[in-house]
């Protein structure tokens, strides 16, 4: 028997990796505060415990709005971060899964003037050398998106000291994950949500410009666990490599749902970045992603029809 701790056990990310892992046999400790337990506090006091497979998914998450809106609510992520490795460190796990994040990346390479202007160099997607745990280099080529990219920015750091200490640690870089129970604060559930209340005119922040890499959740499950049973590090991008505007997501969900509303942009409303697209040739070399964006859509319709 296999044994795997998953912290963050109840929020989007850790209960498909919690399903996947007991589907396929392994014995599963969840760790969430929707249960009254904190991640903290466990690192804290539970000692003594061997896991071969330690998937760290506690963070405090939310959309756009919360990551431009509230920043000092993400920097408790510093804090479970550099629990779990302590942990970690005492408790020798066979492996470490460290998520990360693409707001690591330097904003201003994201920007309009990077993406579209001149010779578009970025057309083809961000790679995981444009920047590194080592701090040095991430302040001479531009800062992560925000306090939630600096934490995620610094828990990469924390996994590289670790991997010094003898831990095995594999960092993903995740950009757009989406899925049918995805919470409704982030924009492929939202627009699901308006399509199937058939909103008119259906709305969307920013001027729909906004250019983002939508990989299903089965697709960043199973391509961790192919990571961490072949012993790769990373950091690896997770993304599907193919870009998706807001609009033309919007219109892919409208149509799926059979009706043609009137687009209306929020330009005053949180947009992030104007084009954050994955490289996906390390990804590539391990796993290919099997959930095509139009097919994630269909089935996220018909789930959230059904919970109505």
């Amino acid at each position: 028997m296999r044994y795997a701790l998953v912290t963050g056990d109840k929020g989007f990310v850790g209960r498909h990796f919690a399903r996947y892992l007991r589907k396929h046999d392994w014995n599963v400790i969840g760790c969430d505060t929707a249960d009254g337990a904190d991640a903290r506090e466990f690192f804290r006091v539970v000692d003594n415990v061997r896991v071969d497979l330690l998937v760290h998914c506690a963070a405090v998450v939310g959309g756009r709005e919360t990551i431009d809106g509230a920043p000092l609510a993400l920097a408790s992520n510093l804090e479970l971060d550099a629990g779990m490795f302590q942990w970690a460190l005492r408790n020798k796990p066979g492996r470490v899964l460290y998520f990360s994040s693409s707001a690591v990346y330097p904003v201003f390479i994201q920007n309009e003037t990077m993406a579209f202007g001149g010779a578009g160099l970025w057309r083809n997607g961000l790679y995981e050398n444009m920047v590194s745990a080592d701090f040095a280099h991430a302040v001479n080529v531009g800062v992560p998106d925000q306090l939630y990219g600096w934490a995620k920015l610094t828990g990469e750091h924390l996994a590289y000291r670790a991997r010094q200490e003898g831990l095995n640690v594999s960092v993903v870089r995740p950009f757009s994950g989406y899925g049918s129970d995805q919470d409704a604060s982030y924009p492929f559930p939202a627009f699901i949500d308006r399509a199937l209340r058939r909103e008119d005119p259906f709305t969307i922040w920013g001027d729909g410009a906004q250019v983002r890499d939508f990989i299903h959740i089965d697709d960043i499950v199973q391509a961790c666990m192919a990571m961490c049973e072949q012993g790769i590090d990373g950091p690896v991008n997770l993304g599907s490599g193919q870009p998706v505007s807001m609009k033309e997501l919007a219109s892919l969900v409208c149509g799926q749902a059979h009706y043609s509303p009137e687009f209306k942009f929020s330009t005053g409303a949180p947009r992030g970045v104007s084009y954050r697209v994955s490289d996906s040739t390390a990804l590539h070399g391990f796993y290919e992603p099997e959930v095509p964006l139009e097919r994630g859509i269909a089935q996220a319709l018909a789930w959230r029809r059904r919970s109505l």
